[in-house]
Parts: C-alpha cells; sequence; structure tokens
C-alpha cells in the first residue's frame, strides 16, 4: 500500500474513544498535518455500565444464563457509527477529495460497513493500528514510511 500525501489529503485517525481529523497542509515530502476536528466518546468499561445481572432462560429442564451485554464493545461501535456519519456530512460538503482511515482493525471494520458510497469511494488507504495516542508528528512520520 502507497500513500499519496498530497496537498489537502484528509487523515481520520480514530480508535473507539477518539478520533482526530487531520488535513495536510504540506506535500507529500514535507506533510503538514493540521488537526481540523477532533471526536471524543467517553466510554467507561463494561463493568461501570452495566448494573444488571444477566438474564435466565429456559422454562423446562436446565436454566441458562444470558450472556452479558458487553456496553464497551457497543459504544465503540456506536463511535464508528458517528466517525462515518461525520466523514459523509464532510464528503458531501466537499471538505475532502481523498482521505487515509488509521484505526485498530475493529473500530476500521466497523467504519468501512458504515461509510456512504460518496466517502468510500475517496478512502485512498486503510491503515489497521492504533494511533490516537502517537502526535501529530509521529503520524506524518509513519505515513511517510508507508
Amino acid at each position: 500500500m502507497i500513500v499519496k500525501l498530497k496537498r489537502g489529503l484528509w487523515v481520520v485517525v480514530a480508535d473507539g474513544e477518539k478520533a482526530l481529523f487531520l488535513r495536510n497542509q504540506g506535500d507529500s515530502k514535507f506533510p503538514n498535518l493540521e488537526v481540523v476536528h477532533e471526536m471524543e466518546q467517553e466510554n467507561p468499561a463494561t463493568r461501570e455500565q452495566g448494573t444488571d445481572k444477566p438474564g435466565r432462560y429456559g422454562n423446562e429442564g436446565p436454566r441458562s444464563a444470558v450472556e452479558e451485554t458487553d456496553w464497551h464493545r457497543l459504544n465503540k461501535e456506536r463511535f464508528a457509527i458517528d466517525i462515518a456519519e461525520r466523514l459523509y456530512k464532510l464528503a458531501h460538503r466537499g471538505a475532502f477529495d481523498a482521505v487515509v482511515l488509521i484505526a485498530p482493525p475493529q473500530v476500521l471494520g466497523e467504519m468501512r460497513q458504515k461509510l456512504h458510497k460518496e466517502v468510500a469511494e475517496k478512502v485512498q488507504a486503510e491503515i489497521p493500528k492504533t494511533l490516537t495516542n502517537h502526535t501529530v508528528s509521529d503520524i506524518e512520520n509513519l505515513l511517510q514510511a508507508i
């Protein structure tokens, strides 16, 4: 995979709780990613979100417990949907011609499923990595190395 860091390229760096929308103000030789928009979601661990015990089912014979809902995972999925919706609004306004998505594999998969066709056509590359806690400079260096 080759990422062309042309001027105006957008890079979205996300995980299940944070997303950075970056735009290259430089060029491929000297990228200069600037933060255009930032999204955050508070997503505590499931044990802090769910309060009820798992339910049970089965009228006859042995009763089985229903698996406990993973609220943390569900919130990550919802956040991926929010990112996809934000990208659609930006693409529809003509904010970008090309975008690179960087996220952990699970979040990337959720985003990919929810991307509108208009956005999906503009995705230049997908990088399955967690980089939300890296500096913008680190992200620039990683993209240049690819």
